[in-house]
């Protein structure tokens, strides 16, 4: 398989990505759910979308996840810079 730099992922790589979405319905507690909330509002980069990816990512790949497609996931949002305004 091609190593992707995590900073340089190719138009055609992000189609792909994108294409292979399901979805999620989960219940959060009132105060998870108003931080995540919070936090997306105070950070324009990033959407609830992207915060449960990057959660999840990270949750699997430190708990022993081996699989590549999710250590893309973490890799990318470990150096993607969160901007605060």
């Amino acid at each position: 398989m091609d190593q992707i730099n995590p900073t340089n992922l190719t138009d055609k790589k992000l189609v792909e990505c994108s294409s292979k979405k399901v979805s999620l319905e989960t219940e959060l507690s009132e105060t998870l759910y108003n931080t995540m909330k919070d936090f997306v509002l105070s950070n324009p980069t990033w959407d609830q979308y992207k915060l449960i990816n990057s959660a999840l990512a990270t949750f699997l790949v430190q708990n022993g996840c081996t699989d590549n497609s999710v250590s893309e996931i973490y890799l990318n949002q470990l150096f993607t810079p969160s901007k605060s305004f």
